[in-house]
């Protein structure tokens, strides 16, 4: 008797140890088109501590991914992608688990910083191997440019790569692939010749000081600021993935353009206030999404983004949010060493943040923006015409992002049970 009854009490010791919670989740398709690679975010405040996951449909499990966003060592988000046809609904299963470790699975994305590494003069430029996952500089910092290999983080899906710069500029640099797949961590963002003879891509855009894609700027009544002065200035890697990675800046003590109430434009001063930019990058896709999160709300400063005026570019717009162009010109200053490249690209702001749709000049197609609050999105997005997947004409990126603003405007329904 003794032992059946220490044998339950081991039982039940197990059963609590492991204990699981199951979700039952419904996901609709509201468009009559096909879509893939659809977000579905779980958020885990009210399940306790989840230690790892499982996702089934159809009785067969897919990829998941768990996310601690603020760093305490706690997941605060489930993360899977869902496959849906034409006014589709598709139910999915998540076991919740307080137990274990999160499964593992192929990765879809890729995330890297790296310190410049100058005292191992045989490694070449694709070959730094100084991984951080976050780095702050003072804001008096001489060169935080030049600090990190390929001058700041870089991260990309199987479709796109972006770098963005450490420095007041804050600018996301392109890189066009030939061929869906991942390349950062073997380019590292410089692309060599025998790389370039295999059919990897390379850097396709010079933005000097201008938005390049869609970077979040201040705006003094005439121009676009840079993210300057500041305290500090931080990038860091969230999450790696393998179905998103998150990459966050941190401007610490921002002195950002204010607008003086019932004032023009042109009469400013400033706020001080922190910021933290937050991209998400999804496997299989080309565009980004961007949320830019305030410790105080910035009602009365003036912000802007936009899209470089790429030389020559033809524009597109909507009038409802979505700028993009088309353009070629060379990607570095170096023309003697690259070939002129043509990409396609595209800024999606919701409505309700537009003080302005700016005419062009020679630096950018720009948006004046003012956010009542503490929070606003947007979306960002791009083609190289190298690519064999993807956009190679004017009208042809235009038609793509048409349809896609109709996909950002009827997102799928995730109902949970």
């Amino acid at each position: 008797m003794r032992k059946l009854i220490c044998f339950a009490a081991v039982s039940l010791s197990f059963l609590t140890a492991s204990a699981s919670q199951t979700l039952k989740i419904t996901v609709t398709n509201p468009l009559n088109t096909v879509r893939t690679d659809q977000p579905v975010v779980i958020p885990l405040a009210n399940y306790g501590e989840v230690r790892s996951a499982l996702v089934t449909v159809d009785g067969q499990e897919i990829p998941c991914q768990l996310d601690d966003l603020n760093q305490d060592e706690v997941f605060d988000e489930l993360c899977f992608l869902a496959d849906l046809g034409k006014k589709e609904q598709k139910q999915y299963t998540v076991e919740l688990f307080d137990t274990g470790e999160p499964r593992t699975y192929p990765a879809r994305v890729y995330a890297e910083m790296l310190l410049r590494n100058t005292s191992d003069k045989k490694l070449k430029k694709n070959q730094q191997n100084n991984f951080i996952e976050s780095i702050t500089a003072r804001g008096d910092a001489a060169d935080a440019y030049h600090m990190q290999h390929h001058h700041g983080v870089d991260f990309e899906s199987e479709l796109n790569g972006i770098r963005i710069y450490f420095d007041a500029r804050q600018t996301l640099d392109l890189y066009g692939k030939y061929k869906k797949g991942l390349e950062l961590q073997a380019t590292q963002f410089y692309t060599d010749a025998e790389q370039k003879a295999q059919g990897y891509g390379d850097d396709v855009l010079w933005v000097g000081q201008t938005f390049g894609l869609g970077a979040f700027r201040g705006w003094d009544g005439k121009k676009p600021t840079h993210v300057e002065p500041v305290h500090s200035r931080t990038q860091r890697i969230i999450s790696y993935g393998p179905l998103r990675t998150i990459v966050e800046l941190v401007d610490r003590g921002w002195q950002a353009p204010k607008a003086e109430a019932n004032s023009q434009l042109s009469t400013l001063n400033s706020q001080l206030i922190n910021m933290t930019i937050r991209y998400t990058q999804y496997a299989g896709h080309r565009d980004t999404d961007v949320d830019v999160y305030f410790n105080k709300d910035v009602n009365d400063c003036r912000f802007s983004t936009g899209i470089i005026n790429v030389k020559g570019s033809e524009e597109f717009s909507n009038k409802h949010g979505l700028r993009a162009c088309w353009g070629t010109d060379y990607p570095a200053s170096d023309t003697t060493k690259w070939k002129r490249e043509t990409v396609g690209l595209a800024v999606l702001v919701p409505q309700k943040y537009i003080l302005s749709e700016e005419p062009a000049n020679k630096d950018n197609y720009a948006y004046v923006l003012q956010i009542k609050g503490k929070h606003m999105s947007y979306k960002v997005s791009y083609t190289s015409a190298n690519e064999t997947f993807g956009y190679h004409s004017a009208q042809a990126w235009f038609d793509h992002l048409k349809s896609w603003c109709r996909e950002v405007d009827s997102p799928i329904t995730v109902q949970i049970k």
